[in-house]
């Protein structure tokens, strides 16, 4: 059906999609199957091309189905940006259990809430948080506890240097050898990779994603296969100048908010790019990691593009690779917005979107008519209306202020645990 904002859409893009009857693991599995030697992950300088890293998530898979999990299992990731965290989050999917991102700040009153109210009884953490993950254990329905370190995927000589370096700030976490602790890359030497097969719908549960709080207490979005794969096809519809198997992407976003899952994880994944993972953005290491990588895509939020436009040195780096940024999470400023394109020459975009939304339902369009200050038109197959915020049902005139009421085959299927919020 025709809407208004179609005509403000770029050349190309289309105003609906035909979404693939498949589930994560079938979405990974296709792009392994196109681009099996195209990097998959880029880490300190480490490489994973598409085959190995596949080879590691079926590995990890017979893994976590030889320690007992089972589909519809929940399986908390405390991680930041890592080769471990993709690789764990596809192969929890792949024996059809349910993630649940897990923000590594949390304190330990939000770590019991989140575990409890997911129902989690396996988590992968990093090492350097595997005592507050021990502390909380009895207070929560964990049985299983498996650690990793970001060593184990550094090269050479790096991963010789970071326990020195560990050691010299105080760093040093001893991992106990006791039942149901076990370590990421015993688990990956130990079993073969060849998971049991797993048959998994669409339209089951492949996410929890848990809201900010920032209106009351966090919330458990459940967000199906389908949800994620509409948005990753819609965010892929939306770069259309962008080429299939050709791109580099910054992930300087965090994997464990939906952000950077959808929009710089599992968008890369589904075009085969190669994945530049930074476990934290510091201004520095993102402006040599530019100049080193080259990356095409860039997603963020404007505290990053910010950041690197005051940076005393950025005019001694070379940015010029960059060509698309979709900017999220907080209103992006005009100077901001057109600072970093004149330093880089990319198109920079403002988007807007929700936990429940997978996240991603409306953005400026990279070609034609921007506002910047705006949060765009919605995306392919998405409608959205402006209702009276008392009843929620009277669609308000055009500019006048209300609800905005989003309707897509990214919305989610409703909150974990909380049938009266849903409603």
């Amino acid at each position: 059906m025709e809407r208004v904002w179609h005509k403000f859409y770029q050349e190309g893009v289309p105003p609906a999609i035909d979404y693939a009857d498949i589930t994560i693991p079938k979405f990974l599995e296709n792009t392994v199957k196109k681009y099996p030697d195209n990097i998959a992950l880029t880490f300190f300088g480490k490489k994973l091309d598409y085959r190995k890293f596949y080879e590691s998530v079926n590995r990890f898979a017979t893994a976590l189905s030889d320690l007992g999990i089972k589909k519809g299992d929940k399986f908390s990731i405390l991680l930041p940006n890592c080769p471990q965290f993709v690789i764990a989050y596809f192969a929890a999917n792949k024996i059809g259990a349910i993630n649940v991102n897990t923000n590594p700040l949390y304190v330990e009153r939000e770590l019991i809430y989140q575990l409890n109210d997911s129902g989690s009884e396996t988590i992968l953490c990093l090492d350097l948080l595997y005592p507050r993950v021990k502390k909380v254990k009895e207070k929560t329905n964990l049985k299983t506890i498996i650690v990793t370190s970001i060593k184990d995927y550094l090269p050479f000589p790096l991963n010789l240097l970071y326990p020195i370096k560990q050691k010299r700030e105080g760093h040093v976490v001893k991992i106990e050898k006791e039942p149901g602790v076990y370590l990421f890359k015993d688990l990956l030497n130990k079993y073969p990779p060849s998971p049991p097969e797993v048959e998994t719908s669409p339209e089951e549960i492949a996410l929890l994603q848990y809201t900010g709080g920032t209106t009351g207490i966090s919330k458990g979005c459940i967000l199906t296969h389908k949800n994620l794969i509409a948005n990753t096809l819609q965010c892929e519809s939306w770069f259309v100048e962008a080429i299939e198997g050709k791109e580099t992407c910054l992930c300087a976003l965090p994997f464990f908010h939906v952000f950077g899952m959808t929009v710089a994880m599992l968008y890369s994944v589904q075009c085969g790019y190669n994945m530049i993972l930074m476990p934290k953005f510091e201004v520095e290491s993102a402006l040599k990691l530019i100049k080193k990588h080259k990356p095409t895509i860039f997603p963020g939020v404007p505290a990053m593009y910010a950041a690197i436009n005051y940076h005393p040195d950025v005019e001694k780096y070379d940015l010029s690779s960059i060509k698309y940024c979709i900017s999220g999470a907080a209103p992006l400023p005009v100077e901001i917005c057109k600072k970093f394109e004149e330093l880089t020459g990319a198109k920079l975009v403002e988007g807007y979107g929700l936990t429940e939304t997978s996240p991603v339902t409306h953005c400026n369009p990279f070609v034609g008519l921007r506002k910047i200050g705006s949060i765009g038109v919605p995306f392919p197959d998405t409608d959205a209306k402006i209702m009276d915020i008392e009843t929620g049902e009277n669609e308000m005139p055009v500019g006048e202020p209300g609800e905005l009421a989003i309707f897509g085959p990214q919305v989610m299927k409703g909150y974990w645990n909380k049938p009266e919020e849903t409603k």
